[in-house]
């Protein structure tokens, strides 16, 4: 593994000593609580990101995306009236608009329509309710980045005297998008994490994004650790948007990863870039992601794990309906035998038990 990539294993260490999940001889695998613990409590709120660290997370997830004065908040697109009980007011009905996202065109009421002050008067609302249910509906509000420092400055110093720190990945949202209309991210980010004291490479922050351009530029103005986000098909948005013809899958072929580790320390892939499907209703043998990635000194993690048989191959899948909790854990194990650093979970609580016990059959073995 190169320097970097050496590097983002110490911050790996350090930010889950005394977690459990450190191998006698085996790699360290690192729980990532996907926008919280939002198989349980409505995504992006304090509440879900609080129940991850007690459920043993490893690392909270925000997404951010800026209000119209320039603050940095937590909700998984700009676009909120799946996420928040913004069309039941009233008061709000004329900021409903049309725009276009990443060449794609979006109805709805945007986060950057709105103060800080107007956002905090909504309230969340679960986003797969047919899945989930809604009885946190209305519990909780909109978080700024700010806020889920200071949570984490709160837990860590607790955890601190207990062997134990939870990370911070942030995920920066259409960030070219946000630069044109005059509200970039990357500025009051790094500022945010810098002013909390994160700065080095060995500190529990990794930022993530799905844009390239976007990380070259985080990579010259923070020694933080960077990651590569990589879906299962398509193009980075800012790329496509600059005439430049490569897709995601050209930036995971070897030539493409060599250039991923000068600006970038992992590459966050979509589940089935690792374990492709079969032809049985299970996962097929593992791709040569993993082998490739740590060849040029890169970690892969990957999303999205979660519990319900509508996210699981229906080998995984239990025989009460998509909302039904079928075997997350043998989906873990099977990541695990792949040789994945890391892996993002909306169910915190299954991922982390079911990462440390892998961990331990691994020590039997």
């Amino acid at each position: 593994m190169n320097l970097p990539g050496r590097i983002f294993g110490m911050l790996l260490l350090a930010a889950v000593v005394g977690s459990g999940s450190e191998a006698d001889d085996g790699p360290i695998v690192i729980v990532i609580a996907h926008r919280g613990a939002s198989g349980h409590r409505p995504e992006h709120t304090l509440g879900a990101y609080r129940l991850a660290i007690e459920q043993g997370a490893d690392y909270i997830e925000p997404d951010l995306v800026a209000t119209r004065d320039g603050v940095l908040v937590a909700r998984h697109e700009n676009e909120i009236s799946d996420t928040t009980d913004v069309a039941d007011h009233p008061e709000f009905a004329d900021r409903r608009s049309t725009k276009t996202i990443e060449g794609r065109e979006v109805t709805g009421w945007f986060t950057e329509d709105f103060t800080l002050e107007e956002l905090k008067t909504l309230r969340a609302r679960e986003r797969l309710a047919d899945l989930r249910g809604t009885a946190y509906d209305g519990r909780f509000e909109v978080p700024t980045l700010q806020e889920i420092i200071d949570l984490l400055v709160e837990v860590n110093g607790d955890a601190a005297r207990k062997g134990r720190a939870v990370g911070l990945c942030p995920e920066t949202k259409h960030p070219s998008y946000f630069a044109k209309i005059g509200l970039p991210l990357e500025e009051p980010l790094v500022e945010a994490l810098h002013r909390a004291g994160w700065r080095t490479p060995e500190d529990p922050v990794l930022i993530q994004s799905f844009e390239v351009g976007n990380l070259k530029k985080l990579s010259g103005m923070t020694r933080l650790p960077l990651g590569q986000l990589v879906p299962a098909d398509g193009r980075p948005p800012d790329l496509a948007r600059a005439g430049d013809p490569r897709t995601y899958a050209d930036l995971i072929t070897p030539e493409g990863l060599a250039e991923i580790a000068t600006y970038a320390q992992s590459v966050l892939a979509h589940k089935r870039l690792v374990l492709p499907p079969d032809t049985e209703g299970g996962l097929g043998s593992p791709t040569a992601l993993v082998r490739e990635a740590h060849e040029a000194g890169l970690l892969v993690h990957v999303w999205t794990l979660r519990a319900e048989n509508a996210f699981l191959p229906p080998s995984l899948g239990k025989s009460r309906g998509r909302a039904g909790i079928g075997d997350m854990a043998g989906e873990v194990h099977l990541f695990l035998e792949a040789g994945v650093d890391g892996f993002f979970t909306d169910h915190p609580d299954i991922g982390v038990a079911a990462r440390d016990s892998f961990v331990e059959g691994s020590r039997g073995r």
